[in-house]
């Protein structure tokens, strides 16, 4: 079955990704908080997560979160290509572009880690809970597979990325506050959300059920 915006959301969750991954290695304060700047895309790819498998299922958000994957890994690899690139003898901004995108593959991996294993996890659970819930309570399955998976996503990617360089309790500030901000981010655009896969699904003419879906996160191929 072809769609006509698949693509499109597809795009955009993938978009977020690579753009969070990439301001991630800044820390900013949000109040009295300190969270990497990533906090400001990066729960968008898990709302537009949330509305690959509400509406197309399980396995073609399966295959998007695949191609997330490995355009992060590939964004990773020409960063630090350019990095050891020797730079044009009047270019004077290498220390800048190290100091700044020399983190990126330590972003990346963490990266790769947790949004892999976080967004398997979101999309399991919103596919199941729609299931259990026979459609219907959107909003609780938006909220819950956020809850399930920004937990796992945030652990892993904090420690991975930032062990050794911020004291022990200065990265459990970091989780802690990234968490709750990626949750309340999710449930504050629940309305949005609400109006994106309405959409969605009347153009598409599609509302799937992942009755008989196999799980397995390493098959890649989507109907």
């Amino acid at each position: 079955m072809k769609y006509k915006y698949f693509h499109i959301v597809s795009g955009i969750f993938v978009a977020t990704l690579l753009i969070s991954n990439t301001i991630a290695v800044k820390i900013i304060s949000v109040g009295s908080f300190a969270v990497p700047a990533g906090i400001l895309c990066f729960p968008l790819s898990y709302i537009f997560g949330d509305i690959l498998t509400e509406v197309y299922g399980y396995e073609r958000s399966r295959s998007v979160i695949w191609t997330g994957f490995f355009s992060l890994g590939l964004m990773s690899l020409f960063y630090l290509l350019a990095e050891f690139l020797r730079p044009a003898p009047f270019w004077n901004n290498q220390n800048a572009f190290e100091l700044i995108l020399g983190q990126a593959p330590r972003i990346a991996i963490a990266s790769l880690i947790g949004y892999w294993v976080g967004e398997f996890t979101n999309s399991y659970v919103l596919s199941r809970m729609k299931i259990w819930t026979n459609g219907k309570f959107l909003w609780t399955r938006t909220v819950g597979s956020t809850v399930a998976g920004q937990a796992v996503d945030t652990i892993m990617f904090n420690i991975v990325a930032f062990v050794g360089l911020f004291s022990t309790s200065n990265l459990i500030d970091i989780i802690i506050t990234g968490y709750i901000l990626k949750v309340l981010y999710e449930v504050i655009a629940t309305p949005l959300t609400y109006k994106i896969v309405g959409f969605l699904k009347r153009v598409e003419n599609e509302d799937k059920f992942d009755y008989d879906v196999k799980y397995n996160p390493f098959i890649v191929k989507s109907n």
